[in-house]
């Protein structure tokens, strides 16, 4: 069982900055990949950016790439979200989320379906 938290969100100006964070439960962090999506009101979830389990790999989301940049550090059980030049279409709900089912991976999955444990979420607004 994993659970996960999320952190850091709030309002910012479009062009600011904001770094998301969500810690994890359990001793086999450092074994899986990570993901962050968002979910604007009234639309489906859609993938931000995912972390191999040694941070060595990501990717991210064209809409994303350039700005935001996803971290880990495992000796902590925390994944990071830096988000950059943000805009007022980055508004949403964010969540992190653990794909603990494939360890040791390089697989960066891009679909809710594969990840198998969720945050609460944590709410990020950006101001015009």
């Amino acid at each position: 069982q994993v659970q996960l938290v999320e952190s850091g969100g709030g309002l910012v100006q479009a062009g600011g900055s904001l770094r998301l964070s969500c810690a994890a439960s359990g001793r086999t962090f450092s074994s899986y990949a990570m993901g962050w999506f968002r979910q604007a009101l009234g639309k489906e979830r859609e993938f931000v950016a995912a972390i191999s389990w040694s941070g060595g790999n990501t990717y991210y989301s064209d809409s994303v790439k350039g700005r935001f940049t996803m971290s880990r550090d495992n000796a902590k059980n925390t994944v990071y979200l830096q988000m950059n030049s943000m805009k007022p279409e980055d508004t949403a709900v964010y969540y992190c989320a653990a794909n603990t089912a494939a360890r040791y991976t390089l697989v960066l999955p891009t679909t809710t379906t594969v990840y198998n444990y969720w945050g609460q979420g944590t709410q990020v607004t950006v101001s015009s």
